[in-house]
């Protein structure tokens, strides 16, 4: 059931209808039955996944909590149990194929033939992204840092809330978990921020988003029967996608919760003026990049140690976070691209890295972001092109260095693209240059009024309506 469509609409009204009247355990109740009808609406056997991740990790952090931090052998028993049954759901569902792909391959290159057993199964719906959240509770009581909940449907509610359940953003238990225990209250206030964040939203993903996705798909279904200049425009043309589709999401997901009193964390600030790559990831995929940092590269030593181990757990991290989004090469080729980025930076890091890469002057500022762009779409190139071997990509960076043709075709396309990026690039300069996402909120009325008109007027007119799923559902 995706946020664009009739569905989720009718299921939403019903909700918070419901919810301003019910109180505050009936409201708990209820939404754990309509996130569990709003997440079985795909496919309802993947619901057994979810309740399994939730008794687990429910136990666990009972049985660690009952031992003291200094008996951290026990404690990291129930750890390793929480890890390895969230992980291996994880692993059978979404790698297995991989992993068994890759091995027969590896193993047929040197006379070995193996016959393993296929598993014919369906990617669950945001597997990677409850998976994370639940294991942070599980992690963070072994810490220290969190006491474990007894209210188990509460703790259902945690791991399945429906805003926020298939694409993130990655909710820390300790952030969400104390507003599902506590009474919320639904003011006006909420209600309009919510609302515009919703609106806001779902003009980035029917508008923009979706409609940037017909140059993208075109291009990169047949690259070889397009010009260097094509390819490149559809680059661009899905860095566009992906971030209103993505962030797109988020402000849905945000504005939803908002509406029912929750504060759901901000996933995106406007990561394509970044001027290095650290810079970037604070800024893209926020609660993806913060657990990353957090749960793996500090765990593997983070910056501390030599040079080389620096280096090491960065790769590592960034290797990992691009298995993450799929059980694909060309999004571990995108990993490591990045983790070279990292790296790069690191060595320039210092009073030299700091002249050429620092914001001392507008224009030095301007030319880093330009720089960091188009290294970044170099990225989403990778990300995008569906290439399963090195060789592809060494095609595909031929066609780059080839045929550089700008005919009719591209600049129509160009004009088209801009089109539908001129007022949503409008509306975030605002919000950028008044650190402010509710800004629109404090404009005056006839300003907001004619933004709200356009946005209408370019749905209605210029929207894509299309049954096109958001592009993170199938991470």
């Amino acid at each position: 059931m995706r946020f664009d469509s009739f569905e989720f609409v009718v299921l939403y009204v019903i909700v918070f209808a419901l919810y301003r009247v019910l109180p505050h355990r009936a409201q708990n109740g209820m939404l754990l039955a309509a996130s569990y009808f709003f997440y079985g609406w795909w496919d309802w056997r993947f619901l057994s996944l979810l309740f399994a991740s939730s008794v687990l990790d429910y136990a666990c952090g009972l049985m660690m909590h009952r031992y003291p931090i200094e008996q951290a052998r026990r404690r990291r028993l129930w750890l390793c149990l929480s890890l390895a049954g969230n992980l291996g759901m994880l692993g059978v569902f979404k790698y297995y194929g991989f992993f068994m792909d890759n091995l027969v391959a590896a193993l047929g290159a040197v006379g070995i033939a193996i016959h393993p057993r296929t598993l014919n199964i369906v990617l669950p719906v945001g597997i990677s992204f409850y998976t994370f959240q639940t294991m942070t509770y599980s992690i963070d009581i072994y810490r220290g840092r969190l006491a474990p909940t007894r209210r188990f449907f509460d703790f259902m509610l945690y791991v399945s809330f429906f805003p926020q359940l298939v694409a993130g953003p990655i909710e820390r238990a300790g952030h969400l978990l104390p507003q599902i225990l506590q009474p919320r209250r639904v003011t006006w206030a909420g209600f309009t921020e919510g609302g515009w964040l919703i609106y806001w939203g779902l003009f980035k993903k029917m508008f923009i988003a979706d409609n940037a996705a017909h140059l993208t798909d075109r291009v990169f279904a047949a690259p070889q029967d397009f010009s260097a200049a094509m390819i490149w425009l559809a680059t661009y043309a899905f860095a566009v996608q992906i971030y209103c589709d993505f962030s797109g999401y988020s402000d849905m997901a945000r504005g939803l919760a908002r509406q029912m009193g929750f504060d759901i964390c901000r996933n995106f600030d406007h990561p394509y003026i970044s001027t290095n790559p650290q810079e970037f990831w604070r800024r893209w995929h926020i609660s993806l990049s913060e657990w990353l940092r957090d749960y793996l590269y500090i765990p593997l030593g983070g910056g501390r140690g030599s040079r080389g181990r620096v280096f090491f757990n960065l790769m590592a991290t960034m290797t990992l976070g691009g298995l993450w989004h799929g059980a694909q090469w060309h999004f571990v080729f995108w990993g490591v691209f990045h983790g070279f980025l990292l790296i790069a930076y690191r060595l320039a890091a210092g009073e030299a890295g700091d002249r050429i890469l620092g914001a001392s002057s507008r224009w030095r500022r301007a030319a880093a972001i330009a720089l960091f762009f188009h290294l970044t779409c170099l990225g989403w190139m990778l990300f995008r092109f569906e290439g399963q071997h090195l060789s592809d990509f060494l095609v595909l960076g031929g066609q780059l260095l080839g045929d550089w043709r700008v005919g009719p075709e591209f600049w129509r396309e160009a004009a088209r693209l801009a089109g539908f990026c001129l007022l949503g690039l409008g509306v975030d300069v605002a919000q950028y240059r008044m650190r402010d996402d509710l800004c629109v909120l404090r404009w005056p009325v006839w300003a907001r009024t004619t933004l709200y008109l356009l946005m209408y007027l370019s749905l209605t007119l210029g929207g894509s309506y299309e049954a096109r799923n958001f592009i993170y559902f199938q991470f």
